[in-house]
């Protein structure tokens, strides 16, 4: 019961955290998008979020392995609530170059924030699953948690239209400070110290020092999550705005497709059992990857035809939704398989300092690469990156294999 209790501990405080990181991004971008800023301006507002997300991976893992994770979850539910007390602050009479730079740094510290959480919450379940239940509750257990907090992050897009509609863009931002700080107060009354604090002392120089297996599932991990964020982020929400979709209308789909995806993430465990596959190791992750790749090119393809593009893009999305879910919740379990619980803060922080480099590089592409080639090129590079996280998926190792039948729901509970 005790690693129950420990589990919702870390899951609330991240889904909260996840609430308000969905809200503040659609915030930022709707918000943006209104006062007249193009693809390019509105994809650099996020790119000190995402660089500093690679920076906070690499030195987080270190800094909660010889302080426990606890640490790091708090430091970043705080770093949050900092992020959008700054951003309340801002004012729509700056000029556009002080705006543009002030909410870059407010971005960095909402994407330290980010990554400690994340990095913190993923971390924990190493440590909280009981001795004894098997790499399919761990399988599991990862799975329900990073599905449920996608499914929040979409909730959340929700949230920010709707809080932006309702009390505008600082008292939207303030709100949500306060509710984040409740969630911090009520985490640090209950969560036991200690939790994922190696066991030996880390040496700084370990940052980098990684088993092969772990080098090459993060560097396949930079490209899976380059590809999805590089048509993602700027391109798609642009290209249906010149659709003529109204801002709530691309919020509502961007947020139902986002808990769409988080619902199926949450299931793979049960979906890939029932598809017949009987366990889970790098080949696994090669196969998934390579079927991801014809998505955004059978999207190229049907976009050059006269179908509805609007009908095309959200079939192709949903398509998309359950592939990604399920490259991304292998890839979760096996940076976790992969790595012992005495090293799992530094290996888990790594492997999202590759993820953190793969969200600045889709980034940066989908807001350039959609004012250089539209929309379709978008999809190519997204395509482009996928094979190669494919390819890379290759050079894992085919044993480490789990056997799903012994992921049922009610294990290790």
């Amino acid at each position: 019961m005790t690693a129950i209790r420990n589990y919702a501990l870390v899951t609330g405080a991240y889904w909260g955290f996840t609430i308000t990181d969905g809200a503040l991004r659609m915030l930022v971008v709707l918000h943006f998008y209104r006062l007249g800023y193009d693809a390019v301006s509105i994809a650099f507002l996020f790119l000190f979020y995402e660089f500093f997300g690679i920076v906070t991976n690499l030195f987080g893992g270190w800094i909660a392995s010889r302080s426990g994770v606890r640490v790091t979850l708090y430091g970043g539910l705080a770093l949050q609530i900092g992020a959008l007390l700054m951003l309340a602050m801002l004012r729509g009479d700056w000029p556009r170059l002080i705006s543009v730079g002030y909410v870059m740094v407010a971005q960095a510290l909402s994407g330290i924030a980010k990554d400690l959480t994340k990095m913190s919450s993923k971390s924990a379940i190493k440590a909280i699953v009981p001795e004894g239940a098997g790499d399919g509750a761990l399988f599991k257990w990862v799975a329900r948690l990073t599905g449920s907090k996608n499914a929040l992050k979409g909730l959340g897009f929700f949230v920010g239209g709707a809080l932006l509609s309702a009390f505008g863009f600082a008292g939207a931002l303030v709100g949500m400070a306060v509710a984040l700080a409740v969630v911090l107060l009520g985490t640090a009354a209950a969560l036991p110290g200690g939790l994922g604090r190696s066991k030996k002392k880390v040496k700084f120089t370990s940052l980098l020092s990684k088993s092969a297996e772990i080098n090459w599932l993060s560097a396949a991990r930079l490209f899976l999550f380059a590809s999805r964020d590089s048509w993602f982020v700027v391109g798609l929400p642009v290209f249906l705005s010149h659709l003529g979709w109204s801002t709530s209308q691309v919020g509502a789909f961007l947020a139902l497709w986002v808990i769409g995806y988080g619902i199926v993430q949450a299931a793979v465990p049960e979906m890939l059992h029932l598809l017949g596959t009987r366990n889970v190791a790098g080949s696994t992750a090669a196969a998934w990857a390579f079927l991801l790749v014809l998505v955004p090119l059978g999207l190229v393809l049907v976009l050059r035809t006269s179908a509805d593009p609007g009908i095309a893009l959200m079939w192709g999305l949903a398509v998309f939704a359950v592939v990604f879910a399920v490259n991304s919740a292998v890839h979760s379990y096996l940076v976790l398989a992969y790595t012992d619980e005495d090293s799992v803060a530094l290996n888990v922080g790594f492997y999202y300092m590759a993820n953190a480099g793969g969200r600045l590089l889709g980034t940066l592409a989908s807001g350039v690469v959609f004012q250089v080639a539209g929309f379709a090129g978008c999809l190519w590079a997204s395509a482009a990156m996928v094979l190669t996280a494919a390819v890379l998926s290759l050079k894992l190792p085919k044993g480490r294999a789990i056997a799903l039948a012994s992921a049922s729901v009610g294990e290790g509970e």
